[in-house]
């Protein structure tokens, strides 16, 4: 369960300091904070953020499978499931787009260009895994037919 929520709050507080960081790309007046954004993102990506987002996601079904909660048992665990995988899916996927963006931004020819902003990515990232953290921390009661069935048959506590 450590290593879950160190990947998971490890995860979301990159992406989150990537949020501020574009905030103050869009907010200043300097153009080069929206280079070293992208050029930020570039180092990241596959040393970092997608490295937290598959060990959170792989220790989540771990722990899922391995305790009383079960994968497919309450609602909480398989929307938390779905939140953290379509976000692993979209940082995989939204790295063909941070590569290209960055060799723009290493090129010394472009200083001075306005660079697009990640701002709608890294924010709406950033509400997912807090919305899977709120799941994780509140469990909002709620049982699938599965869960329901194993509690009337009395095969396994279920919470």
């Amino acid at each position: 369960m450590t290593l879950h929520v160190i990947c998971s709050m490890g995860w979301a507080g990159a992406v989150a300091v990537f949020v501020v960081l574009d905030v103050a790309a869009l907010t200043g007046n300097q153009p080069e904070l929206g280079r070293l954004l992208w050029l930020g993102l570039q180092a990241t990506v596959w040393s970092l953020l997608i490295p937290l987002a598959l060990w959170s996601l792989l220790t989540g079904i771990i722990l899922a499978v391995s305790t009383r909660w079960g994968l497919v048992r309450h609602y909480w665990v398989l929307l938390k499931l779905a939140l953290t995988l379509v976000a692993t899916v979209v940082l995989v996927m939204y790295t063909e787009t941070i590569e290209p963006l960055a060799a723009i931004a290493k090129d010394p020819a472009m200083a001075g260009t306005q660079m697009p902003s990640p701002l709608l990515h890294t924010a709406g990232a950033l509400v997912v895994l807090l919305l899977a953290t709120i799941l994780a921390v509140y469990k909002p009661r709620g049982l699938t037919r599965y869960g329901q069935k194993k509690r009337r048959a009395g095969l396994q506590q279920v919470p």
